[in-house]
């Protein structure tokens, strides 16, 4: 890098810094926070979804997989994310829009109280809470990876200056802040892909290499499964993600809850979609012909593309494309920061602090402010510590950790929703949660050798059939339940006047300070 190019990306952080600034004039109340208000345009909430749900790892460790096994990167990773999120625009996005409009809800666990019970929230919060700390640690090493690469700095130092920044724009700005640093990363991200196609091209022939190129990589780099990347593991995967990008990792619930009504919920899963079946394949082509430009230098490759952008674009470009991998990472860490901000201080807090049910409305957003600088910190550690023996390597967290713990987590919540399992109750949900972790364990630590695909998809298989299982063999459906899911599944985006009242749960005061509909 030299000075032009550093000028880019200290000229992308202070717009970013800025955004957040401006967002700040919108964000009154815990409600603005963490759902916009419910006045996000279903556009912008398609394209913060998109951006929110990748990171600076596809530029790591699966560029590496691009670069080793070619396009099975694509069909093994970004196809099954869209189908899943396209599945999920008919399932859930509606239904998750329909928690702030008529139960009015600011957290997606909050109506977890009133369909099973407190314990059931709580054990989901927690879980959530650490696993993605986990989650977005991976995500800062992977960015301090590749600007040591470019820069020298050590990853420590990455790690440091790519957090403080996410933490100024999304702690002042909230959801706003977010999506609008989103959308500005996404056109950014459009041209650092557009820049790096078109000179890999250029360097390749011409646009002809589109097609012409295969013959001269490795056979295996046009099989869509190969290597440990296999049908099953596809199908998997499929499996999992319609759980993980259907709101089952909260940030990704968020920008349905914020959209207007849930028509424009649907929307917004829809044009999300596809812009994960459509956008992939730009920023893939060059990580899959990298073989015949670049020697990788590390064993899993995951150098490659940064490499790459070395070798090929001059400065100016090449600052922008590592613009690009900023855009991912700080896309993804923010969101996520603020959908634990929301469910720590929406959910946890009251349930184990008296003064935390009594916060007035500004109370409550400098709890979510500080909630959201204190999960920051804590990831930004993590980050310290995601080579070690326990963690294995980025592509290992976020391939067999998220995978295999997100469904324990996601599958009481969002199967929860839905009228065909009325029946499952808190019994259901606890059961089939422990269950869920307990399989993680037992596959990815207590018995060797397994295969990755069993690894990840074992503990959302368990948890599945529990959750059907315990609701047939125990049925736990009561008339407050039914209102819940009556109220969630009733066609229509009327707001709900009285929802509030259909998550008191018996015995247990409503908190106050919160009674503004969300």
């Amino acid at each position: 890098m030299n000075g032009l190019d550093w000028a880019v990306l200290i000229g992308y952080f202070g717009v970013m810094v800025g955004i957040g600034v401006w967002s700040h004039k919108r964000v009154d109340d815990v409600s603005d926070f963490f759902t916009a208000g419910g006045r996000m345009p279903w556009w912008l909430s398609g394209i913060s979804h998109h951006m929110s749900g990748y990171s600076a790892v596809m530029f790591t460790g699966y560029a590496g997989i691009a670069y080793q096994y070619g396009i099975t990167s694509y069909v093994t990773w970004s196809f099954p994310i869209a189908i899943g999120i396209a599945i999920g625009a008919r399932l859930f996005a509606g239904r998750l829009n329909r928690l702030r409009s008529r139960l009015h809800v600011a957290s997606p666990l909050e109506y977890l109280k009133a369909r099973y019970n407190l314990p059931t929230q709580q054990a989901l919060a927690w879980s959530g809470v650490l696993l993605k700390i986990v989650d977005v640690g991976a995500k800062w090493a992977a960015i301090a990876t590749l600007l040591s690469v470019f820069t020298g700095v050590s990853i420590n130092q990455g790690i440091l200056i790519t957090g403080v920044v996410t933490a100024v724009y999304c702690t002042v700005g909230g959801l706003w802040a977010d999506a609008l640093t989103e959308l500005g990363q996404f056109v950014i991200q459009l041209l650092a892909g557009l820049a790096m196609l078109v000179t890999v091209l250029a360097e390749l022939g011409g646009v002809s290499a589109l097609w012409t190129v295969w013959g001269d990589l490795p056979d295996t780099h046009t099989q869509p499964t190969v290597g440990p990347y296999t049908l099953t593991f596809l199908l998997a995967y499929l499996f999992i993600k319609t759980f993980e990008y259907s709101g089952g990792m909260w940030n990704q619930a968020q920008r349905y809850m914020a959209t207007g009504s849930a028509r424009e919920a649907q929307r917004s899963a829809r044009l999300s979609a596809v812009l994960w079946f459509v956008w992939p394949l730009v920023l893939f082509f060059p990580m899959w012909v990298a073989p015949l430009l670049v020697k990788a230098e590390k064993p899993d490759a995951s150098d490659s593309y940064a490499l790459l952008t070395e070798r090929l674009l001059p400065h100016g470009l090449l600052g922008l494309v590592i613009v690009g991998f900023f855009s991912h990472t700080m896309a993804m860490c923010s969101s996520d920061a603020n959908a634990i901000s929301a469910v720590f201080t929406r959910d946890i807090a009251p349930a184990v602090s008296a003064k935390a049910r009594g916060w007035t409305h500004r109370a409550g957003l400098v709890a979510a402010r500080l909630s959201t600088l204190a999960f920051l910190g804590l990831s930004m550690a993590i980050a310290t510590q995601v080579d070690s023996p326990a963690f294995a390597g980025i592509i290992s967290v976020v391939i067999k950790w998220v995978a295999g713990l997100v469904g324990p987590i996601s599958i009481p919540f969002l199967l929860g929703m839905l009228p065909v399992f009325r029946r499952s109750g808190p019994v259901a949900a606890l059961g089939s949660w422990a269950a869920g972790l307990f399989a993680f364990w037992l596959t990815n630590y207590g018995i060797a050798g397994l295969s990755l695909q069993i690894q990840i998809v074992s503990p959302v298989a368990v948890s599945l059939v529990l959750f059907v299982l315990i609701g047939l063999v125990k049925p736990e459906a009561t008339p407050e339940r039914d209102a819940v899911l009556a109220r969630i599944n009733s066609d229509g985006d009327d707001d709900g006047s009285g929802g509030a009242a259909a998550l008191t749960v018996p015995g247990q005061a409503a908190p106050q300070g919160q009674e503004k509909p969300v």
